[in-house]
């Protein structure tokens, strides 16, 4: 079944963790400085903010790549085949438990945010993936938390996913991508709690 091994492909591409493979490139083991985390956030910290965009953009293609492979037609034996909507969700969930849980790490990754961006922008569509980009950009210019911003924009994902496409099984998929953002950040949180969380600054390379 097609589906299923683009669940599989999807988990195992979610899985590559970017962050650490390119920081043990310049010989920093990034679990072991700053927040520990393999995401490009910290990356950025670690190395500066072209290192941490560069993983950020390959921790994204990680999520659009199985969803765009979901919702594109596929011939099999001369049989155009579609899937459905759950499908579709599940196929482009498995990126995003790739990140947080990769196989390669242990099931010890990253945050899934910009996993769950390269989602976003395949199954939003233009259109209203830039009014919840908008949305994450102010409140991450206004607070300058990238914690709180994500867990913020996170807990609107069942809403847009709803109100692009009245259906059931993608706004399962925001509720699901909402509570393991959350359940991922729950450090995060209780340093947001207590008034301790970085705030995201700018680093210069090295």
């Amino acid at each position: 079944m097609l589906w299923v091994i683009l669940i599989v492909i999807g988990y195992l591409l979610g899985s590559i963790p970017f962050g650490y493979l390119v920081s043990k490139a310049k010989r920093v083991d990034i679990q072991k400085v700053g927040s520990g985390n393999i995401g490009g956030t910290n990356v950025s910290r670690v190395l500066g903010f072209k290192w941490g965009a560069f993983v950020a953009i390959l921790d994204v293609l990680k999520g659009a790549i199985p969803a765009y492979l979901a919702i594109s037609p596929h011939t099999i034996f001369g049989v155009g085949v579609f899937f459905l909507n759950w499908q579709i969700a599940l196929i482009a969930l498995t990126p995003v438990l790739g990140h947080i849980f990769p196989i390669f790490l242990k099931f010890k990754g990253g945050k899934g945010m910009a996993t769950t961006f390269g989602v976003l922008i395949v199954l939003l569509g233009w259109k209203y993936f830039l009014i919840w980009l908008s949305a994450w950009i102010l409140i991450l210019i206004i607070f300058k938390i990238m914690s709180f911003t994500n867990l913020l924009m996170a807990s609107f994902l069942p809403l847009i996913f709803w109100i692009s496409s009245f259906s059931l099984a993608y706004f399962t998929l925001g509720i699901i991508l909402a509570i393991l953002i959350w359940w991922a950040h729950r450090e995060n949180l209780e340093r947001i709690k207590e008034g301790t969380e970085s705030k995201f600054k700018l680093k210069k390379s090295i």
